[in-house]
């Protein structure tokens, strides 16, 4: 006979709830109770909708205080590591929403960040190569250096950093191939073509560090500027650009007095071409890298380059192809392209 005091069904509790032999309740799937996978899930979700934003909307991240919105610029391309490691994430917590919005974001920043690798010569042919370095003031070997340089076969050469102890080794070397030459401070210029006339361009009071040359090209004159913007530091006070920002808008105010149709402006510019500071510059000239269709280029620093500070900057000439040469005694890589002047 059955005991109506005892509890015919033992295992069953009503409160949704279920226990195992032992009497330890468990989650039952009316309990509310949300398992850790969901909120990791989420938490990666969370994660790829903030990049997105900072993908997108760069342009708003304000930049007081200490010129954040400017250094986010300056590291922009690096966001684009995040959607491996977040796909991953998410595949491996077995998360729908956040698979779909790492693979949104993807698709982002290549929207964002494909004309560098996409960017087409078309049936263009060179007719022109140049090269830009910064060669450092502490370079232990210049001469090596200027063969570097010219195992690219340059018709340009522009060097940043030069100095009057190391000025005679590459001359020695760049002299041989590249018969025309103008040195003011710290910059110089190398050509193959005749230099008709050179000047100083002033964009910082405290050093000669700019000129203008016009060259007799191989389809007529063109302006050649070989620049070099002061340096910026990032510190407990942020991204100090000041100094290369006022620099970078007496160049501006240059270049709108410009009266040749081809400009050709090389050098080491402290800045990346997606920094919002560079905008005057990138907006008046098109950055070779961009229309090459080769990538980045990253140029800084030389043992593991982490931006391209270094640039090629045209108007009125054919950017046909883009690249960066082996490091030498310099903490910059050098870069070259192949022109249709």
């Amino acid at each position: 006979m059955t005991d109506l005091r005892e509890d015919p069904y033992p295992d069953v509790h009503i409160g949704g709830g279920f226990s195992d032999p032992a009497g330890t309740p468990t989650a039952g799937p009316g309990s509310g109770r949300r398992g850790p996978g969901r909120r990791g899930g989420r938490i990666l979700s969370a994660a790829v909708v903030a990049t997105g934003l900072a993908l997108v909307c760069h342009s708003f991240v304000p930049d007081a205080p200490g010129n954040l919105g400017s250094l986010l610029e300056t590291a922009l391309p690096w966001t684009g590591l995040t959607v491996p490691v977040l796909l991953l994430a998410a595949l491996l917590r077995r998360s729908v929403p956040a698979v779909i919005a790492a693979l949104l974001l993807g698709a982002v920043w290549s929207a964002l960040f494909a004309s560098v690798f996409l960017g087409g010569r078309g049936d263009a042919e060179p007719n022109m190569t140049v090269v830009t370095h910064n060669v450092n003031a502490a370079n232990p070997d210049p001469g090596a250096t200027a063969r570097t340089l010219l195992a690219a076969d340059p018709d340009l050469v522009a060097l940043e950093e030069i100095t009057d102890d190391a000025l005679p080794a590459y001359r020695k070397v760049l002299d041989r191939r590249l018969t025309h030459s103008v040195r003011i401070g710290t910059v110089a210029l190398w050509s193959r073509y005749p230099i008709t006339e050179s000047r100083r361009v002033t964009i910082d009071p405290g050093w000669s560090r700019s000129l203008r040359a016009l060259v007799r090209g191989p389809k007529g004159p063109l302006a050649v500027y070989v620049v070099h913007l002061p340096s910026v530091r990032v510190g407990v006070s942020g991204f100090a650009t000041a100094r290369r920002d006022d620099a970078l808008t007496a160049l501006v105010r240059v270049l709108d007095h410009e009266q040749q149709k081809k400009v050709l402006l090389l050098g080491d510019l402290n800045g990346t071409t997606t920094d919002r500071r560079l905008a005057p510059l990138t907006s008046r000239l098109t950055p070779v890298k961009d229309k090459a269709g080769t990538g980045f280029g990253f140029s800084w620093p030389a043992a593991f380059p982490l931006a391209r500070i270094d640039h090629i900057l045209t108007r009125g000439i054919l950017p046909t192809d883009a690249w960066t040469l082996p490091a030498t005694g310099s903490d910059h890589r050098p870069i070259a392209a192949g022109l249709r002047a």
